[in-house]
């Protein structure tokens, strides 16, 4: 078996969302673009297409998933959406924000005990992690009318992929579709906040800036301590690796490293780079945010054994590119615990 790859119009994909949600309805595994990066889509109802994406991913157990919706109303469904998370809900949906609120288990009534989506998706917590997105995905979503949980497209602990090549390349012996819609727009996953009575906790930085958040809620995100409880995804030590080492905060690249790069300025000894990419020439992190895993999937092609990567301002996006690239530098896991 190899994924098909069914390309997105920009009008007229009918018969794609037909094909697409008749995979899944079958238990099937469809890689679906969004605006952050594409992600690996399986019915969330349903514990032995949800257990398909593991096995694809090669992906613990024990780390959760993000829901998929269309909407408020389909989130609702699945966890509690109340206070500070109806306010960011509303004012951040659709787009690159995931909300972790206390999960739904109905206590009268004929669905008594039961959730929205399967266990699995939540890791056997209290909790679930929900967004909205945008794009192809909240159509295929809208025309399955099932949440879908949908983890990045890729081997776990791997590169996240930001074009259906990505996909097809960690994962086209392993999935039955991709649904191909171009390179995604803002290249890196979404921002995850969790919500409870105690004050919001940032989970992981992504694709929007924490700053945006602690503005509207009028308060400053708790951070999580290093070696935290993983409550979501992206929150294993070693995550979003290529096959090369990472160098951080490299000011000179030495023989042999292939370089990426920000800004004007370049780290001493840049000509010797055997491989070089710019995130962004002009020092935007909203641009070096988009191509961090498209050029990161480049560098690794290049066969070096090291990429030197240049310092990279902490603000704003700045944030959520420095924790993955911190995440893909740390010491790899053995086979056993890889996530």
């Amino acid at each position: 078996m190899y994924a098909k790859r069914l390309l997105w119009q920009e009008t007229g994909n009918e018969e794609l969302l037909a094909e697409a949600a008749g995979i899944l309805r079958a238990g099937g595994l469809v890689a679906i673009p969004t605006e952050t990066v594409y992600g690996l889509a399986a019915d969330a109802t349903n514990g032995e297409a949800v257990a398909r994406i593991f096995e694809a991913k090669g992906r613990p157990r024990f780390n959760p998933l993000i829901a998929h919706v269309a909407d408020t109303a389909m989130a609702g469904r699945c966890g509690e959406l109340k206070g500070d998370a109806l306010r960011l809900a509303a004012h951040f949906w659709p787009g690159p924000l995931t909300l972790v609120v206390p999960l739904i288990v109905p206590l009268v009534g004929p669905l008594a005990g039961e959730v929205a989506v399967h266990p699995l998706v939540t890791a056997g917590q209290k909790t679930i992690a929900l967004r909205r997105p945008l794009g192809p995905a909240a159509e295929l979503i809208a025309h399955f009318g099932r949440p879908l949980a949908a983890p990045s497209a890729n081997r776990s602990g791997q590169l996240s992929p930001t074009s259906a090549d990505h996909v097809l390349e960690q994962l086209g012996d392993r999935i039955d579709a991709v649904i191909d819609a171009g390179p995604c727009t803002v290249g890196l996953e979404s921002t995850i906040v969790a919500i409870s009575d105690e004050a919001p906790r940032l989970l992981r930085p992504g694709g929007l800036a924490a700053e945006a958040i602690e503005e509207l809620l009028d308060r400053r995100l708790q951070r999580l301590a290093p070696g935290a409880h993983v409550e979501a995804p992206g929150m294993l030590a070693s995550h979003y690796a290529p096959r090369a080492a990472l160098r951080l905060d490299a000011r000179r690249v030495e023989a042999g490293e292939a370089l990426l790069a920000f800004g004007e300025k370049a780290p001493e000894n840049a000509a010797a780079a055997v491989a070089s990419r710019n995130l962004s020439a002009t020092g935007d992190l909203v641009e070096a945010a988009s191509r961090l895993f498209s050029d990161l999937h480049a560098l690794d092609e290049s066969g070096a054994a090291v990429i030197a990567v240049a310092p990279i301002p902490a603000h704003g996006l700045g944030e959520a590119i420095a924790d993955r690239l911190r995440r893909a530098a740390a010491p790899r896991p053995g086979p056993a615990s890889s996530g």
